[in-house]
This record gives structure tokens, C-alpha cells and sequence, in this order.
């Protein structure tokens, strides 16, 4: 009987969601598959990526499986323990041709605010930008973590109006306002109105 190391990237893995190429993957599936192809890629446990993105081995193993409920802080935690941008875990299927409809999209909720972020369009591979849709209602602040160095935010306010903190300045934004800053900085969202909507294009150098 041969016995199996602790780190090897295969001990833990639960069963994933079919890998039939031609079938159509909900949200929560197509973050299933690339969580657990890029866990795999970067030869890691189960158990040591939850422990790097200081979640639950249980938790880690619902999202693998396609039955967790993952949340925006959570899944950018998972990119950073993996050192992936997060557009990685949410990519959708390629296609020469393609009309992304929002409802149909990997949204991740965030826990501190009433913040949903849904990527809509991953970063090709001779490029580094990724574009996300923003829906935010007032409240609660989202604070953003520093993303990877050189990373560069842009944002098109759509719908309501909203705040953006960032390098100890604070700017307000109407719409069709855009605004441009360091994403590898601390920065923060606040909704002003309600039905605040946006678009966030996000560059890594």
C-alpha cells in the first residue's frame, strides 16, 4: 500500500463538478473548476490553500464542489494564497463572439458591504485587464485591500453616484465620471445613492 504525502495536491481533493467541455456551467461551477484546476496547477492540498487564504478546510471543500456560497473577500484571499489575479477563479468559457449577461455571471458578494462585484470579461492572454460590473447601495463602506504591484483601477460611474477614497484623497462621482487610480494602494467604494452601479476595468502590470 503506498501511503500519501501530506502535501500532495490530490490527498483531499473532494469530487469536482463534471469535466465535460461541451456542458453549460453555472456561476458556482465555473468557480468550482478553476479553483480546484488552479489548485492543482500550483501543485497544493486542499488543505494548505485554505490555510494560506485563512478560510475552513470545509469551506474550501463546499467551493470545489460547487456547493459553497463564496464571497468577493474570500475569493480574493484564494487568488492571493494561489498568486493568480482573481479573474483566474471566475473566468467563463472562451468564445470569439461574445454577450455576457450579467445574471448569468460569477458574482462574489462582499461580507462588509451592500457590494456586488461580477466579472465580465477576463483578461486575455496577451493582455493583463480584467472588467468587472459593481452594484452597491449606501451604507457600509467597501475597503479594498492593496492589490499585486502595479495594479491600475479604472472606474465609469453608470447609475447613482458613489464615493472613491484612495492615496488620503477622497473623490465624488456622477454619471459617466471616470476615475483612474493605483489599485496596489488601500482604497475604498462607498455607495451615495441608491441603485449605484459601475464598471471597474483592472490592470496588472
Amino acid at each position: 500500500m503506498v501511503s500519501r504525502r501530506d502535501d500532495d495536491p490530490q490527498d483531499d481533493s473532494p469530487p469536482g463538478p463534471p469535466e465535460e467541455p461541451s456542458a453549460v456551467l453555472s456561476p458556482s461551477q465555473q468557480i468550482a473548476a478553476a479553483l480546484k484546476r488552479e489548485r492543482l496547477r500550483a501543485g497544493l492540498s486542499l488543505s494548505e490553500v485554505a490555510r494560506r487564504a485563512g478560510i475552513g478546510k470545509s469551506t474550501m471543500s463546499g467551493l470545489e464542489t460547487g456547493t459553497g456560497n463564496p464571497s468577493l473577500e474570500t475569493m480574493w484571499a484564494l487568488a492571493a494564497a494561489l498568486d493568480i489575479p482573481l479573474a483566474r477563479l471566475l473566468d467563463p468559457p472562451p468564445h470569439e463572439v461574445a454577450l455576457q449577461h450579467v445574471g448569468d455571471m460569477p458574482s462574489l458578494p462582499s461580507t462588509t458591504a451592500n457590494y456586488v462585484a461580477t466579472l465580465l470579461a477576463p483578461s486575455p492572454t496577451n493582455a493583463r485587464r480584467d472588467v468587472y460590473f459593481i452594484q452597491a447601495e449606501p451604507g457600509e463602506t467597501k475597503r479594498s485591500q492593496p492589490h499585486p504591484q502595479g495594479t491600475i483601477e479604472h472606474v465609469i460611474l453608470g447609475r447613482g453616484a458613489a464615493r472613491i477614497e484612495v492615496l488620503g484623497q477622497s473623490y465624488e462621482l456622477g454619471v459617466g465620471d471616470y476615475l483612474t487610480h493605483p489599485g496596489d494602494q488601500p482604497h475604498h467604494f462607498t455607495a451615495l445613492a441608491p441603485g449605484t452601479n459601475a464598471v471597474f476595468v483592472v490592470e496588472s502590470s
